[in-house]
């Protein structure tokens, strides 16, 4: 069964940084991809970065092109989502996934394996 635990979230001002990890047991953590989305009140939760199993190809919504970084550590089975120049509107619920798959996955169907997620909060 897998496991995945986020931590990392809290309140932070607007332009700070926040570095959101995920743990994760139960699966061989190396052979799949990992993806981050997100849910603020009352919107559906979106894709916001995914990384292949190998860690060589990423993908990152739009919005947060060029201010989020995801990477992997497949010896420690650790996913880490680096936030930089936070804005209000990146306050959400940040979940972390993990995919059946090898191949980076923008859609919540390509994920089969969801965790708690940990609060994001980011004060103008």
């Amino acid at each position: 069964q897998v496991q995945l635990v986020e931590s990392g979230g809290g309140l932070v001002q607007t332009g700070g940084s926040l570095r959101l990890s995920c743990a994760a047991s139960g699966r061989t953590f190396s052979s799949y991809a990992m993806g981050w989305f997100r849910q603020a009140p009352g919107k559906e939760r979106e894709f916001v970065a995914s990384i292949s199993w190998s860690g060589n190809i990423k993908d990152y919504a739009a919005p947060v092109k060029g201010r989020f970084t995801i990477s992997r550590d497949n010896a420690k089975n650790t996913l880490t989502l680096q936030m930089n120049d936070l804005k209000p509107e990146d306050t959400a619920v940040y979940y972390c996934a993990q995919s059946p798959r090898g191949g980076v996955g923008t859609r919540r169907a390509d994920y089969d394996s969801w965790g708690q997620g940990t609060q994001v909060t980011v004060s103008s």
